[in-house]
């Protein structure tokens, strides 16, 4: 009889270990919202709202596969760079080089994929960390940008290009409806299939992963890879939106990006984490920003405040996880 009430326990125990953060932070979401509201009558606002969204698409985009990433217990530090290297080579490769803009578009996804390969490749065939390794890539994604801009911007883009970052459909940016759909597709990945599976096998024990024959370098290239892509994909969006291209855009995104996935309850250390988590992460960084900027609070004072709640949000779930195990 005790046997079997430990084996109903245990699925419980497991489901509430992970939801936990996310109840964790929607309640701070929650709260967070209660308080710039009363702060600030235009943090409250549909408007207001909406930009907040269209301002955090980007960091959206890429904390989506840096999710995958960290569940592996590694990290992508050069997302930020490989943003601003897609950006710049979007404008070069129409302006200077004279290539249809379309085209320019489409080679701008390769190079960040290819970039992200690059990193994914240092990290499973030469054995380097993946702090060490895309921490050196970091430096040499930016130092790329900026040589090959040579400080100069670029601009003149035609309408059309402009609808992806600054145009709403159906009233709402139209990046959200992309945003969304990339949500819905990683989530299902991760939640749903056997790649999301080895994912997390990968991070709670690499060393048994490949004993078990799961493909581990495979999975890290393909997650490097997508970190990549959609830091490409998040320069397309970034250049619609402000109209112009320049050497440093994305410069600290990967921070932004890296706080919201932590914040968002996976673990630096591998083997926890959902997309959901990450989502409510990404929202609660992007509202705080907001909220706080428009109660007169400095960009310095919002970091602390950040990571107050980062801080908080975590030693909360730790009391939490270990009050269910020692229930279960």
């Amino acid at each position: 009889m005790a046997a079997e009430s430990t084996t109903a326990r245990a699925p419980r125990g497991r489901a509430m270990v992970p939801l936990g953060q996310e109840a964790v932070l929607a309640g701070i979401l929650a709260l967070a919202l209660l308080v710039l509201a009363f702060t600030s009558e235009q943090f409250f606002t549909v408007d207001n709202l909406l930009n907040q969204g269209r301002l955090a698409c980007e960091v959206g985009l890429v904390a989506l596969p840096m999710t995958y990433i960290i569940i592996t217990g590694g990290i992508d530090l050069s997302a930020g760079s490989t943003l601003g290297l897609c950006a710049i080579m979007l404008g070069v490769l129409w302006k200077n080089m004279g290539l249809p803009l379309e085209l320019a578009i489409a080679l701008t996804l390769v190079i960040g994929a290819c970039a992200g390969l690059v990193n994914g490749w240092i990290i499973t065939r030469v054995g380097v960390p993946p702090l060490i390794a895309t921490l050196a890539t970091l430096a040499l994604y930016r130092g790329l940008a900026e040589g090959i801009s040579q400080a100069r911007s670029v601009r003149g883009y035609p309408d059309w290009f402009f609808v992806l970052g600054q145009r709403d459909l159906g009233g709402i940016p139209a990046q959200l409806w992309l945003l969304g759909a990339a949500v819905l597709l990683f989530g299902i990945v991760l939640a749903r299939t056997s790649f999301g599976r080895t994912l997390y096998a990968i991070g709670n024990n690499e060393t048994a992963s490949r004993f078990s024959g799961l493909p581990v370098d495979h999975a890290k290239l393909t997650i490097y890879g997508l970190s990549g892509l959609m830091s490409g994909l998040a320069a397309w969006i970034f250049v619609s939106r402000v109209s112009t291209t320049r050497s440093d855009m994305g410069t600290g995104l990967e921070l932004d990006v890296i706080a919201a996935v932590v914040l968002g309850g996976t673990s630096i250390f591998g083997g926890t984490g959902s997309i959901l988590g990450t989502v409510l992460g990404v929202v609660l960084v992007q509202l705080l920003k907001n909220g706080l900027a428009l109660t007169g609070v400095k960009g310095d004072a919002t970091i602390v405040v950040i990571g107050l709640v980062l801080i908080l949000s975590i030693v909360i779930t730790n009391v939490l996880q270990r009050k269910d195990l020692s229930e279960g």
